[in-house]
């Protein structure tokens, strides 16, 4: 019988499958905007002209003709597809059989998938539509890893191996966005977001079929050749081309594939016992290969990473809720001192247990415990354990970091370590500045404390089941210019938590106010910030003084440059500290960390703290000795002496092994940037602020001192703010105590969930130098205080014209803010100012800063003024108390002057009316009362509201005159069934049960006022 073959080369397969393909999709396309535009465009929410672009669904699935064309076009690629699943199967098999066989079972579920959401429309079943739609792109996940074969085979030539990874990047980096889209779409129920959808559909449709046009190159040396099986009779075997027959490539290698299964009598057998040695050698079953393989192994390091640096940041907040308490030294500051635990390694038995495996499943499991804390409700209680994880974290990290644990490498520890740092990051800024495995968060208040738990034990199993890997024999350590080493570590560690533990940080030190002149705080800026982090390029250290120094978008910029300098010498500072010791080198470490720690708490909190009158304001001498010591690891790098017996043996791993844990380190941190983009996408508000009462024309102002955002359980207390926010319905409110972009206080933003979540703009003042300040205004003010204090003019429903941040003058004690705001309401200019006054033990301080307040709003007269202020005043207390420096020198009516029972909140206002005042218990979220609430209605004229009263004033002099605005005209009090409705306040909060632990109190009851008949509004 004559020789009967067919040879062809393989890249047809791919060929055929991408002209199948886009036949079906783009006649769909052409057919279906040819007959029926308008049709294939209308969906449940909105058509043409809103919507202007038919989506792949509505395309394929929805109207004859084109519906069948596609199907039928379609049908014809499912065999080109599963020849390719088959093709990269065979190539890859040899060398990788178990990565083989799952992108081949990916494959066949890909395709299976495909065909389930092409012929299952939205239209006959929406679930089963989307579910299939969703497997078909998880099984991408592992699917485009067979796009890039030289994953997979090192001998595959490259190809379009780079643009290939651009689409595959492109495809999931689509994914975001269209998933928010669709929010907007299907939920938010917004026309016009289902077209923009439908450009991210179509583009995983073409990023699908670019994915096989372009590896055709790694299908050219695959030659198929097809046999009959009368020749295979004849011969009793598989016939092959020869060598000669085809052209050979000794790079690429050809596979020989036979178009017939060959039957048993004529298959080649094999040793019964080869065959069984080799079915028992290859079972170790697919999922624990699944289990154990790099991927899973540099998932569970990375999250354990994050969890390590999660419970690290936790220790301060944890810790600082007591002095919040005592305004003072209480002796949990000791807990700082718990991640000294190094030491103990100086101890040769504790260090050789600890270094073995089994020790750091143990020092990891009770890190974790830390994250477990939460579930306690006594602060006392879950210090106990945060310090005690972080004791363990103490041990686990130098004994990573140091090569003690000789399964462990530390040059590729030090990548993932700095991955985590980037993660516990960016589950931040998703979750509004809170993380949300923090002891001090709950269900209540965004954590997601046993979900991480969670994760966190499946990490941890992973790592304690992981088999033995290559091991290394160090005999000899160095340890010459050690100290160097530990304070470069020290202080780089210190500089990372301190200034980029939270993405908002150095946008808040940048910060100057309204009108915008750099970044605005928020998740934008955060995610760039995030970003900018990712990237890592080592740049000069003079960006930490010009971040310092500069304010605006140069300070912002000098943050950013800072940020890349630090990342990209993290894991240098690690990987030179390894082999060293570990007792020595990072107790000294963590002492030269907590030394900075103290330092920087020292220069704000110096009216708390014994000595820190030395520290006062002198932030710089903190980033100095910062940059000195890492400096001091920098001039130690390259001065190593290495001993002749710190060999590696050969099995240690290869360059190409930290390759690829550079591949996927790289490949984590483009998608923190993608991630952290869409979370900035999504959280961006769409629509502005709208005013409680628009329809009565009415400011609704408050002022609550929020005490550091803990409440008396210690935990965080954003989401309870808002709900007693939104009930009271504030327009302007300040809120004190509020900056807490500092260590101590875990580098939060108070002001994101009540911002967004409830509609206001937000204005906060910038970050003094050496003080805990901040302001924020949107409807809301809100002004940080300096020194332990926060002043923040923070939600505001009016467009803020402009802000002004004040320094009040305090020559002993603490520092004192203010801001000064301008709103547009409703088209008339209102100023608000917020402060945070120093206390009763600085008579001198207050009597200037009281000072200065009455100049800045006697400043704007007769314009309409509200202050809301922290004082700390008997009302109607003679000079030199602040009282009548603020309402007479500032030319100020006081909210009520007969409400006797005040201490320090205090609601001021000037060419306004009163309409009602009230005092709102503080239930458990704080120490201090909701102070009052005022609505004050304001006349619409823009003529420097002369229709309110005729001027008569006399420059020189602290007196006026002005009609209408007498006792008599302003304290007509009313019943509350007199009011206009949208006069009166929550009636949900009357006693005695009120809501949420909130009563109106020390009235029991809103004070109302009438408005003269007399006065135009």
């Amino acid at each position: 019988m004559s020789r009967q073959q067919i040879v062809f080369n393989s890249s047809w397969v791919a060929r055929v499958h991408t002209i199948c393909a886009s036949a079906a999709f783009l006649c769909a396309l052409a057919v279906g905007t040819s007959l029926h535009y308008k049709k294939i465009v209308k969906n449940g929410v909105a058509g043409w002209p809103q919507e202007w672009w038919p989506s792949v669904s509505a395309t394929i699935g929805d109207w004859y003709p084109e519906r069948n064309l596609f199907q039928i076009l379609i049908a014809l690629t499912s065999g080109p597809r599963f020849g390719l699943v088959f093709l990269w199967w065979f190539v890859t098999r040899t060398k990788h059989p178990k990565a083989a066989l799952a992108i081949a079972i990916c494959g066949v579920i890909r395709t299976v998938s495909c065909g389930g959401w092409v012929y299952i429309t939205s239209n006959d079943d929406h679930d089963a539509h989307d579910v299939l739609m969703i497997i078909y792109v998880v099984c991408n996940l592992h699917g485009w890893s067979g796009v890039f074969p030289t994953h997979h085979m090192d001998n595959i030539r490259l190809g379009n191996a780079g643009m290939s990874k651009i689409v595959a990047t492109s495809f999931f980096g689509a994914l975001p966005p269209m998933i928010y889209f669709f929010i907007r779409h299907k939920v938010q129920r917004i026309p016009g977001a289902y077209t923009h959808y439908s450009f991210f559909e179509w583009w995983l449709i073409v990023a699908d079929m670019l994915s096989i046009l372009l590896n055709l190159p790694n299908l050219i040396s695959i030659r198929t050749v097809g046999s009959s099986s009368a020749e295979i009779e004849k011969y009793g075997k598989i016939t092959r081309v020869p060598e000669t027959d085809i052209s050979a490539d000794s790079i690429h290698p050809k596979a020989s594939i036979e178009s017939k299964v060959l039957p048993k009598n004529v298959q080649e057998k094999k040793p019964e016992n080869a065959a069984t040695s080799t079915i028992s050698s290859n079972r170790p079953g697919l999922i624990k290969s699944i289990i154990f393989s790099q991927a899973a192994t540099y998932a569970a390091d990375l999250y354990l990473s994050y969890c390590s640096w999660s419970v690290y940041t936790s220790l301060a907040i944890t810790l600082f809720y007591f002095n919040i308490w005592e305004l003072g030294v209480t002796g949990s500051e000791l807990a700082v001192i718990s991640t000294l635990t190094p030491f103990w390694l100086g101890i040769r038995s504790f260090r050789k247990s600890m270094a073995s495996h089994t020790g750091q499943v143990v020092t990891r499991a009770c890190v974790i415990l830390g994250m477990a804390a939460y579930a306690t409700d006594e602060p006392l209680g879950r210090l106990f354990i945060v310090a005690f994880a972080n004791m363990a974290l103490g041990i686990d990290w130098a004994i990573t970091w140091s090569g003690l644990n000789e399964h462990v490498n530390p040059m590729d520890n030090s990548l993932v370590l700095a991955a985590g740092f980037i993660l516990a990051n960016l589950s931040k800024l998703a979750n509004h500045s809170n993380n949300p495995v923090w002891p001090i968060v709950d269900s209540r208040s965004g954590g997601w404390n046993k979900t991480g738990l969670f994760l966190a034990l499946l990490a941890l199993v992973q790592f304690a089941s992981r088999p033995p890997t290559s091991t290394r024999e160090v005999v000899k350590l160095d340890s010459s210019r050690t100290w160097m080493s530990s304070v470069g570590l020290g202080g780089t560690i210190f500089a990372l938590y301190s200034l980029f533990a939270d993405s908002g940080t150095i946008v808040a030190w940048s910060w100057t106010g309204y009108p915008a002149k750099g970044p605005i705080p928020g998740v934008i800026s955060g995610s760039v910030t995030i970003s900018v982090l990712c990237a890592g390029i080592a740049l000069a250290s003079r960006a930490c003084f010009i971040m310092y120094q500069y304010r605006d978008w140069v300070g912002y910029a000098g943050g950013l440059v800072y940020g890349l300098f630090l990342m990209s010498i993290f894991p240098k500072m690690l990987q030179e500290s390894a082999f060293r010791g570990s007792a020595w080198v990072y107790y000294l470490m963590w002492l030269t960390i907590v030394a900075l720690i103290l330092a920087d708490v020292w220069a704000t909190a110096y009216a708390f703290v014994p000595g820190g009158v030395y520290m006062r304001e002198r932030t710089d001498i903190v980033l100095t000795a910062e940059v000195i010591a890492i400096a001091c690891g920098v001039l130690n790098w390259g001065k190593r002496t290495i001993g002749s017996n710190e060999a590696q043996s050969s099995n240690t791993p290869s360059v190409s092994v930290f390759a690829k844990l550079k591949s996927r380190i790289r490949a984590t941190l483009g998608l923190v940037m993608v991630l952290a983009m869409s979370v900035a996408l999504y959280r961006t508000p769409r629509s502005p602020p709208v005013p409680h009462h628009s329809g009565d024309r009415l400011i609704t102002a408050g002022i609550w001192t929020m005490h550091f955002g803990q409440d008396n359980e210690g935990r965080d207390s954003q989401r309870r703010m808002r709900n007693l926010i939104r009930d009271m319905e504030l327009d302007v409110v300040g809120l004190l105590e509020t900056d807490l972009h500092r260590t101590v206080f875990g580098h939060r933003d108070l002001t994101q969930v009540i911002a967004e979540e409830l509609g206001y703009y937000v204005g906060k003042s910038s970050q003094q130098r050496g003080s805990w300040t901040g302001a924020q205004l949107p409807y809301l003010g809100c002004c940080p205080p300096l020194q332990g204090k926060s002043t923040h003019i923070d939600p505001v429903v009016f467009p803020i014209l402009n802000s002004t941040h004040h320094l009040l003058p305090s020559p002993n004690g603490e520092l004192a803010p203010a801001i000064s705001a301008v709103i547009d309401a409703w088209g008339t200019k209102v100023h608000v100012v917020v402060s945070h006054n120093g206390q009763e033990e600085d008579p001198l301080d207050r009597e200037l800063q009281s000072k200065k307040l009455a100049e800045i709003m006697n400043a704007t007269f007769p314009e309409p003024t509200i202050f809301l202020g922290y004082v700390v005043t008997k009302p109607q207390s003679p000079r030199p108390a602040p009282y009548f420096f603020l309402t007479e020198d500032g030319r100020m009516h006081d909210i009520d002057h007969l409400d006797w029972d005040r201490w320090c909140e205090y609601i001021l206002y000037r060419g306004l009316w009163r309409v009602g005042y009230a005092r709102v218990s503080r239930s458990t979220i704080t120490d201090t009362e909701l102070q009052g609430k005022s609505l004050t209605p304001f006349c619409p004229s823009t003529s420097s509201h002369a229709c309110l009263y005729s001027r008569q004033i006399r420059r020189a002099q602290t007196w006026i005159t002005i009609t209408g605005e007498s006792d008599d005209d302003r304290y007509i009090r009313s019943r509350k069934e007199d009011m206009p409705p949208g006069h009166l306040f929550n009636e949900a909060y009357y006693p005695p049960h009120g809501k949420n632990g909130h009563v109106y109190h020390v009235f029991n009851y809103p004070l109302h006022y009438k408005i003269p008949d007399y006065a135009p509004l």
